[in-house]
């Protein structure tokens, strides 16, 4: 299933389709999908908290008064610690299962038709949510959304790792966290350099079986108050984007309305009428069971057709048309006031640029993943800046006067000779 699910994130990333999709969606499609996707974890998270709830309710109100309270005196607050501790517990797990694997028995995993169904379905929605959290990261950091190409490469990336840990044994694929992105907001640390020192400890920490096993053993309170805590930002994040649309629009009204209830009730219903859906084909079935109860899906879908074919204004959609390039642009990124460019934010490391260059992924599949050329402007003066005279206006005048006489009696000359007057 996770290598089914890779395929399909990097299918998505190397087509272009999630930038694409990105670039047009506005706030009324990012503000039920970033809603959607914080509330549809909290049944799992109250799930979790069940287990201990004295701890859970413990470890949220001293992630509450670390991240909000004391934040201008904590410099290394705790709650980044206890999250990157809890973050490592989740992937150690997995990283114990590869070495596993690979040490005991490697084989190919087995692909059977409904786990490709699954798989299938996965990465469709893992796409959506992997969209979703780069937002929501850029929105959290004050920086501008990811252009195309970035989503693209994050998409491949993200396909990458799904396929390798499917080829490593693991029981699922990987995709962008939302609490990891949440906790970039709460610490406001943007830097690479943060993502790739977790990296190399993950990567220590996943051939050390005795460390594995310590980490295994945080309490699930933990984990749920984690959990309970980093999704309210990605809820209060789609709020946000309210704001730049007219709320008060009756078209807006039922688009974000029926968008919301759907997400959440089709897929209740079809959990629990799991037989309800009988095509004939069980991998078919899997398929269409898997998409249809995943409300991410839904909000995305839905948003997006709803946004795109209920007919609305610009400023009533949060939306504002460029002047110089006539382009469409969200009202969010304009009152955002970024001082940086998105392709100097989000452009990769000089190697990568390199490899990416190179002459023979220039063209498609990669085409996707690289930064678009940049564009030179010329500045051209306008015939009349002004009907205002200014200090040099004479003399311009009389030259441009002397040039036309000069330039008018030459022709008539020329004329003259061959026999016909000008006037």
């Amino acid at each position: 299933m996770a290598v089914a699910a890779g395929m399909v994130q990097l299918a998505v990333g190397l087509a272009g389709l999630g930038g694409f999709a990105l670039g047009r969606c506005g706030p009324l499609v990012l503000a039920p999908l970033l809603c959607i996707l914080g509330f549809s974890i909290y049944r799992e998270a109250a799930l979790v908290c069940s287990d201990h709830w004295g701890m859970a309710a413990l470890a949220i109100v001293l992630l509450v008064i670390l991240s909000q309270h004391l934040h201008y005196f904590l410099r290394l607050s705790v709650f980044s610690v206890c999250k990157r501790l809890s973050q490592c517990a989740r992937n150690v797990t997995f990283f114990y299962l590869y070495v596993s694997c690979v040490l005991s028995a490697p084989a190919l995993p087995l692909l059977s038709g409904k786990s490709i169904a699954a798989g299938v379905a996965g990465g469709l929605s893992s796409s959506i949510s992997s969209v979703a959290v780069y937002v929501v990261a850029a929105r959290l950091l004050k920086a501008p959304v990811p252009p195309a190409h970035a989503c693209n490469r994050g998409l491949c990336v993200d396909g990458l790792g799904s396929v390798l840990s499917g080829l490593m044994g693991a029981p699922v694929g990987l995709c962008s966290s939302v609490p990891n992105a949440c906790v970039i907001g709460l610490s406001q640390s943007g830097s690479r350099s943060t993502v790739q020192l977790a990296g190399v400890l993950l990567l220590i920490l996943g051939v050390s079986p005795q460390l594995a096993q310590m980490l295994c053993s945080v309490p699930l309170a933990i984990h749920g108050a984690v959990l309970g805590v980093t999704y309210t930002l990605a809820v209060a994040t789609g709020i946000t984007y309210f704001q730049h649309a007219d709320v008060d629009s009756g078209r807006n009204i039922f688009n974000i309305g029926f968008t919301v209830f759907m997400s959440l009730a089709l897929p209740r219903w079809f959990r629990l009428h799991s037989s309800f859906i009988q095509t004939g084909v069980p991998s078919v079935d899997v398929f269409l069971q898997a998409l249809l109860t995943l409300p991410v899906f839904f909000v995305g879908v839905l948003a997006f057709l709803l946004e795109h074919t209920v007919s609305g204004t610009l400023p009533e959609r949060g939306l504002v048309r460029h002047e110089g390039t006539k382009k469409i642009l969200s009202l969010a990124d304009q009152q955002q006031g970024y001082s940086h460019s998105p392709n100097a934010v989000y452009d990769p490391p000089p190697l990568v640029m390199k490899v990416l260059d190179l002459s023979g992924l220039r063209t498609v599949p990669f085409c996707a993943c690289r930064s678009p050329p940049v564009e030179e402007v010329v500045v051209t003066v306008p015939e009349m800046s002004s009907l205002l005279p200014d200090k040099d206006a004479g003399s311009n005048f009389y030259f441009s006067f002397l040039y036309l006489t000069s330039g008018l009696l030459f022709i008539n000359f020329i004329m003259f000779t061959s026999g016909t007057v000008l006037y």
